[in-house]
C-alpha cells in the first residue's frame, strides 16, 4: 500500500496464496491441476461445469499456467481456449445465462 492507504497500480503482483514470497508454486502441481481441467474439457460433449465454475476456470488457467515454463503455458491456455470455445459453441444459448 502507499498514501492514504491506497493500493500502488504498478507494485509488483503479490504471491499466490499459500506461497511465501519469493517461492514458486510446485510446476509439477500447477501442470497437473491443468492438464487435468483441459483433460475433463477434451472428455466432454457439453460443458461439463455450470457457467458460473466455468468462468472461474476461463479466468484462473491462464493465471495459473503463467507458473509453467512460456511455450508449455502458451500451449495448455491455447488448448484450454479452443475446448471452451468447442463447448460453448455446443451448449449454445444455455451458457449465456
Amino acid at each position: 500500500m502507499t498514501l492514504h492507504g491506497q493500493f500502488d497500480l504498478f507494485a509488483e503482483p503479490t504471491p499466490a496464496a499459500g506461497v511465501a514470497p519469493g517461492e514458486r508454486p510446485d510446476a509439477g502441481r500447477v501442470r497437473a491441476r491443468l492438464l487435468g481441467l483441459l483433460s475433463e474439457a477434451r472428455s466432454a460433449t457439453a460443458m461439463p461445469w455450470p457457467a458460473a465454475k466455468a468462468r472461474l476456470y476461463e479466468t484462473i488457467f491462464p493465471q495459473m499456467a503463467r507458473w509453467l515454463p512460456d511455450a508449455e503455458a502458451v500451449s495448455l491456455r491455447g488448448a484450454f481456449e479452443t475446448e471452451l470455445a468447442r463447448l460453448r459453441k455446443g451448449n449454445g444459448a444455455a451458457e449465456a445465462a
